[in-house]
């Protein structure tokens, strides 16, 4: 995946919804983040229009973020 541009980054919310959120553009489409700084916890969504392996993105967002574990759920489109 290459990225196109510069992230966009946020921080908003207020109380238990306070959290950041991202969006990189990719050439293929865009991943999007979202962080739960109450439960500690992030979401992240990978659209492609480019098939990729989604256990590797699954491991590679584990340990950049320094994730004691993580969960995949994915959709293959045709």
């Amino acid at each position: 995946m290459k990225r196109y541009g510069a992230p966009m980054i946020k921080k908003f919310g207020e109380g238990d919804l306070l959290g950041y959120s991202a969006l990189q553009f990719i050439e293929t489409s865009s991943i999007t983040l979202h962080f739960d700084e109450t439960k500690d916890r992030a979401f992240i969504e990978i659209f492609s229009c480019k098939y990729f392996e989604p256990e590797r993105a699954r491991q590679f967002c584990q340990k950049f973020l320094g994730s004691k574990k993580s969960k995949l759920r994915y959709y293959l489109r045709h």
